[in-house]
């Protein structure tokens, strides 16, 4: 267990990774894309991202468990429905679709290096510790989603 488990909630990691992505793409120059283009492609990619995440959301308070991302002992509820059967991490995912979105915004190559530092952060800080203690407290029907649905 690291100190970082669980400790900066996923949308605070999510501006701070979009802040560093703007940073980016003011210091270099941007790609030739049509302002059209890039901001058709970036409303539907946030749409769908902002969508993932409130699915997800939705569905949690539907099986009354929480969703504050720094306590996932509280969980009182394994959730396998709604959005659920496609992807464990909705709402992480949402918010990938979101910063996605925003590179393409900002139409710089560089503001992309920023994606992957996000999901090896989330998925070592966030997820990781979120799945053992899913498993700790519901066992083998935890192990049997995680083998059926896929993490991102």
């Amino acid at each position: 267990m690291s100190a970082l488990d669980t400790k900066i909630p996923p949308p605070v990691v999510t501006l701070l990774a979009g802040l560093l992505m703007w940073l980016v793409s003011r210091s270099l120059a941007p790609m030739p894309i049509p302002p059209i283009v890039r901001t058709s492609m970036a409303l539907v990619l946030a749409s769908l991202g902002v969508a993932f995440a409130i699915a997800g959301v939705l569905t949690f308070r539907q099986a009354r468990t929480t969703v504050n991302p720094t306590t996932p002992g509280a969980a009182t509820a394994l959730v396998r429905t709604g959005i659920y059967r496609l992807t464990r991490n909705p709402m992480y995912l949402g918010l990938l679709l979101c910063l996605t979105a925003w590179a393409i915004w900002l139409a710089n190559v560089w503001s992309f290096l920023v994606l992957p530092v996000f999901v090896a952060y989330l998925t070592r800080f966030q997820i990781v510790p979120e799945e053992r203690a899913l498993s700790a407290m519901f066992g083998d029907a935890y192990a049997d989603y995680a083998r059926k649905v896929r993490r991102w």
